[in-house]
């Protein structure tokens, strides 16, 4: 299997399906929903003892099978074929949460081009609402957004790892950082920026509840993407000399720092307007930033144009590299158990993605009366694949490799054959043991309304 032909490939590729919308879209509304800097503390303390162990374990499974996601575990399993079939969860997954985030990726590439136009110049606060609700109803104008988006998603993965993968995240992740810097230090710079700034980095301790800690918790897993195989996946095209446990905790960083630098940018920016709040939730990225964007900057329209375009151009490429990964999952596994090339596997899944996708962009508007369990097709697949697929998998991932797995076997991948010392190991074999599964099973029933 052709893998990445350099480290900071693979670094930039695993940390492109990491830093996703969730970074810049859930991470800002959930800090704004529990206070601040302290949730933002507990975050960082669970990304450490929570993400990054989880993260590892995808990434021992992935490069030790060094082929898709269901003979890596066959592999390390010995041949247990229970375990074979856990391998095919990604793939549920990848089809399942591809078909609903490229919905919301074809928000950010509509709501790009509308800055690049200018169009939110000279709007009300009412008609920022109103135009969002007419654009994400509608039957037929989100539609050719997604396909555009899914278009450019399987243009890159039909390409192959190294010359389109590869070559993508080399050109996507510094035009990300590029836009991230310029746009937190235009946001440094506003009237107000300190209220944001104190409100993100100074902790408030009497806010902390019993619900900050486990969403926080939860934050910190769903942010990296583990538990549903992205990261796996990515893992079997590593070589077999990258330090996994370094890796882990690049990519982690550079999660975190992209989560941090997009409250920089969204906090000041809200604070910089009397009565809006910082808890504003989903709606901030498609009805409250415009607005805001607009009013901040006042008179200045071509400063405005400029923060609002870098803004939603950030957003469409933290979702893009998101959604390779996704479709990647998919392509690598038939592509494997069929022996289609690679083309042909990412035009056929982006079909059915995009059809699928169809139903969920719909359930927003002409379907929206069409439910199951009391969910359209959009909150139905976000539901089970964030919190059934996303909790039960990581779980299953780290009681294969702490309890099944020969540790021998474990240890040979971790270290490299020996060659790595690091007395982390037994700390990390400890958290995938007992500790990661029993936070990841909290996750899990507060997720479902169990606590």
């Amino acid at each position: 299997m052709s893998g990445f032909s350099s480290k900071i490939g693979a670094i930039l590729a695993a940390a492109g399906s990491a830093v996703g919308l969730g970074n810049i879209w859930r991470f800002p509304t959930e800090t704004g929903m529990h206070g601040g800097a302290a949730f933002i503390l507990i975050y960082v303390l669970f990304m450490l003892l929570l993400g990054v162990p989880v993260m590892l374990t995808e990434f021992v499974i992935g490069r030790h099978g060094q082929k898709d996601v269901t003979d890596s575990f066959r592999k390390m399993s010995g041949g247990r074929n229970w375990w074979q079939w856990m391998g095919l969860m990604p793939v549920v997954a990848g089809f399942l949460i591809l078909s609903y985030y490229v919905v919301v990726c074809g928000w950010t590439l509509y709501y790009a081009f509308v800055a690049g136009i200018d169009g939110f110049a000279g709007k009300t606060a009412t008609e920022y609402v109103q135009d969002f609700q007419d654009f994400s109803t509608s039957s037929s104008e989100p539609l050719i957004w997604i396909a555009l988006i899914m278009l450019m998603t399987c243009s890159i993965v039909a390409l192959g790892v190294q010359k389109g993968i590869e070559r993508g995240v080399k050109i996507m992740m510094p035009i990300l950082f590029i836009c991230v810097a310029v746009l937190v230090f235009c946001s440094l710079n506003l009237p107000d920026a300190e209220k944001g700034l104190t409100f993100l980095f100074y902790p408030d301790f009497s806010k902390v509840t019993g619900s900050t800690v486990l969403s926080a918790m939860g934050q910190a897993f769903f942010s990296l993407s583990v538990g549903i195989g992205c990261l796996c996946t990515y893992a079997c095209y590593f070589r077999k000399d990258v330090n996994l446990f370094k890796d882990s905790l690049m990519i982690a960083t550079i999660d975190t720092l992209i989560a941090l630098m997009a409250g920089v940018i969204i906090f000041p920016a809200v604070y910089s307007i009397p009565g809006l709040e910082p808890d504003a939730g989903p709606s901030l990225v498609f009805i409250t930033l415009p607005n805001v964007f607009q009013q901040v900057f006042g008179g200045a329209s071509e400063v405005a144009y400029v923060f609002s375009l870098l803004f939603y151009l950030l957003l469409v490429v933290a979702a893009l590299t998101s959604s390779i990964s996704m479709l990647e999952m998919i392509v690598a596994f038939f592509h494997e158990r069929l022996g289609w090339r690679r083309s042909v596997v990412s035009v056929a899944a982006s079909v059915v993605c995009m059809l699928l996708a169809v139903g969920c962009s719909l359930s927003f508007g002409a379907w929206a009366d069409k439910t199951l369990f009391g969910m359209g097709m959009f909150e139905l697949f976000d539901y089970v694949v964030a919190k059934v697929l996303m909790p039960v998998g990581a779980v299953l991932m780290c009681v294969f490799l702490g309890w099944v797995v020969d540790e021998r076997v474990v240890r040979d991948e971790v270290t490299n054959g020996g060659q790595i010392k690091t007395v982390l190991y037994p700390v990390w074999r400890f958290i995938i043991r007992y500790v990661a599964p029993v936070c990841i099973v909290l996750i899990f029933a507060k997720e479902i309304g169990l606590i």
